[in-house]
């Protein structure tokens, strides 16, 4: 099948059942999401979208190819051969019997096209039977849903078909199905009637009124075009002109008439017609045009077998007079015999004829009226033939230039649509390797910092008046180096940092940097929050944990770690352009790196102002005492030993028991106002810009060259 065919089954689950559903059908059914028009695809494709299609909204083949079938037409119709397929016929029977000859039309362009094939049948009393053949078993559901969509949209008429049997029959010598549909047709009452019935609102009424005098006034219009009559006619005669009574248009009645004899000469016939044939009930050859007769000179010896030079390519029946008959309304493609052609044209391309079977009853013969089947000029050279060899009022002629022409239109169609899809994988790569990439940009810097770099605007620096800051480092961490190859080293740390930064999602902490066995996180930076104290606690008892967790390469025992702990003040900004960081200063950096280097390996070590902030929180405390501070003097220190309130799990976010904080769901007025705050103590840093970071003496005045040499080590 062609694209065309999986692009109308896609778009009709994306409208009725939406494209999430869409994208689990083609995933189920292990297909691409977009097809090309004119590709060709394997009719597996499509029977597996099906199948699927059955098994996920739990129907029937029945319901789901129906639902196609009349999807299909309206798709159809809205690819632009809305025209084209209601001048196919006046009405449903006409309609159908056209089909096949459209068919044949589109596989100029569509040359890989296996269509099905349709033919009406009356039965003696009156009933009209509709024949199926297609080549793939199983589909011929879609038939109903397609017929009863065109008899509703085309013929105001109502159709229901019946399957009355699968058969396969002795004429056909290549469809594989054969199904015969039993047709019933009602014509639905005009629309004004019915806005007559009992219980019609006003609005039905007045549009059944509007309709009324519109079919009135074209009836009018129609009397007042008709040509005077010398004659006195009956009204009813007149009535009878204007509109055919039982029918809904308006048109005149028409008899032919015919000749006493054919004016018309054997030799000018022939030349008239150069493709056509005559021949019998025992395809005995009688007659035939003059350019069949160069290019199979076989033909000019009258009463030979016209299936010794032919075979009929389409409908693929048996060459017989009968099956002729039967399905004589078909177009008819014959192809000639290659041993049946002269020796200098056997290595060309066969001939192929296509036109339009005519049974003469008086004469007993049948007359095959065609043309060459050709779908380019390139075709029309490799068979020898000429423009000049078609009669000028076979429109065989302008088809094959327009056909030329729409070849040229699909190359191009076909260019774009490839142009199209390969765009359509780079944006989605694209799209990928910007996700990566942004993933990268967020694990360096805050998102709303991230942002603002993106769209090229220059991040401020500002004052957050309360946060607090984390450090950790290994134990004898400088003996491990000593003893270890450096990828031993590489692996420990990747290791204890893997579950070092899952944690800071746990507790949406901020991640500032690490320095070798260094780790610095930050709670209430970027983004000020009320329980900054709580979740770098939580995070700090979630860290001791982690690191027992990893092994230490010289004695293959838990390595250890000293965290330490300090509330305060900060300044924040992004330092660099080459590579930009989000950094922290002031003295507040200072004391909590203190505090590290002055604790205790496998504890976690508190500031006073930690302390307070973690006071009353469920923390078990102990105090330390009393210890002298490098550049700092004598502090009372505290260790954190554990949450009371909640579980080890919850701590490390393990089996979906997230850590959670009051400030993640709702703000009482007092952390309202204090973020209110801290968004004017932004916001005034921000009006300063960078010259914040040297505007603040009483944070600058405390900084001894130690704490310098810490800043220093920050921004590096």
């Amino acid at each position: 099948m062609y694209g065309f065919i999986n692009t109308c089954l896609k778009s009709l689950v994306i409208q009725k059942f939406g494209e999430e559903t869409w994208e689990k059908l083609r995933t189920l059914a292990n297909v691409q999401d977009t097809f090309m028009t004119y590709e060709i695809y394997d009719d597996v494709i499509t029977l597996k979208l099906v199948q699927e299609a059955c098994k996920m909204l739990d129907v029937s083949s029945e319901v789901v190819l129906k639902l196609f079938g009349e999807y299909f037409f309206s798709f159809c119709k809205m690819s632009g051969y809305d025209t084209m397929l209601r001048t196919l016929g006046g009405n449903l029977v006409e309609f159908i019997e056209n089909l096949d000859a459209l068919h044949s039309y589109l596989a100029l362009s569509y040359q890989e096209m296996n269509a099905p094939s349709f033919r009406v049948e009356w039965t003696m009393d009156g009933k009209m039977l509709l024949h199926y053949y297609s080549d793939r078993r199983g589909l011929y559901h879609i038939v109903p849903g397609i017929i009863e969509a065109v008899a509703k949209d085309f013929f105001d008429s109502e159709v229901t078909l019946t399957i009355l049997n699968q058969l396969e029959e002795d004429e056909r010598t290549g469809k594989k199905e054969h199904v015969v549909f039993l047709v019933v047709q009602k014509t639905i009452r005009p629309k004004w009637r019915v806005g007559q019935t009992e219980g019609a609102n006003e609005s039905d009424e007045e549009q059944a009124r509007q309709e009324r005098e519109e079919i009135l006034r074209k009836m009018k219009a129609r009397y007042e075009t008709l040509p005077n009559c010398p004659q006195r006619r009956a009204p009813w005669e007149i009535l009878r002109s204007i509109v055919r009574f039982g029918q809904g248009n308006f048109m005149t009645s028409f008899t032919p008439s015919y000749p006493e004899k054919l004016w018309i000469d054997e030799q000018a016939f022939c030349n008239v017609f150069p493709f056509h044939i005559v021949f019998d009930k025992n395809l005995k050859v009688k007659q035939t045009g003059v350019n069949i007769q160069k290019f199979v000179p076989g033909l000019q010896t009258m009463d030979i077998k016209l299936d010794e030079y032919f075979r009929i390519v389409h409908p693929q029946i048996t060459f017989n007079i009968d099956s002729i008959r039967k399905f004589i309304n078909s177009q008819f493609v014959l192809k000639t015999r290659r041993e049946m052609v002269p020796q200098s044209s056997q290595s060309k391309s066969l001939l192929k004829l296509r036109g339009q079977m005519v049974w003469m009853e008086s004469l007993g013969c049948m007359i095959y009226l065609c043309s060459p089947k050709l779908r380019s000029l390139e075709e029309m050279q490799e068979r020898g033939l000429h423009i000049a060899d078609i009669a000028q009022h076979d429109t065989t002629r302008d088809l094959i230039l327009l056909n030329q022409q729409r070849l040229a239109e699909i190359e191009l169609s076909n260019q774009l649509e490839r142009k199209k899809e390969e765009l359509r994988i780079l944006s989605r790569n694209l799209e990928v390797e910007k996700k990566k990439t942004e993933t990268l940009l967020y694990a360096m810097l805050p998102h709303h910092v991230a942002n603002q770099l993106k769209e090229g605007k220059k991040v401020e620096s500002g004052e957050f008046k309360v946060c607090t800051i984390l450090f950790s480092d290994v134990v004898t961490f400088t003996n491990i180096c000593a003893a270890c190859e450096p990828i031993q080293i590489v692996n420990m740390l990747n290791l204890m940092y893997s579950k070092f930064d899952r944690l800071t999602s746990v507790h949406d902490v901020y991640k500032v940097e690490t320095i070798g066995d260094a780790y610095m996180v930050v709670g209430g930076v970027p983004v000020p929050v009320s329980t900054h104290a709580e979740r770098v606690a939580n995070f700090a008892l979630g860290m001791r944990i982690a690191a027992r967790e990893v092994a230490s390469p010289i004695t293959g025992q838990p390595i250890q770690i000293r965290v330490g702990l300090h509330t305060g003040p900060v300044l924040a900004g992004v330092v660099g352009e080459k590579m930009p960081r989000y950094c922290l200063f002031g003295d507040t950096v200072n004391t909590a790196s203190r505090m590290e280097s002055h604790g205790v390996p496998d504890h976690i070590h508190l500031s006073p102002t930690t302390y307070s902030a973690l006071e009353d929180k469920g923390f078990d405390i102990s105090a330390r005492g009393e210890i002298q501070v490098k550049g700092k003097g004598l502090m009372t220190t505290y260790f954190l030993l554990q949450n009371l309130c909640i579980s080890e799990e919850q701590i490390m976010g393990r089996y979906g028991q997230p850590c959670t904080y009051r400030d993640n769901h709702q703000e009482d007025p007092e952390s309202k106002s204090d973020a209110k705050e801290t968004d004017s103590s932004r916001e005034e840093g921000a009006l300063t810009g960078e010259k914040a970071l040297v505007s603040t003496p009483s944070l600058e005045a405390d900084l001894n060259p130690e704490a310098m040499s810490s800043r220093l080590c920050m921004l590096l």
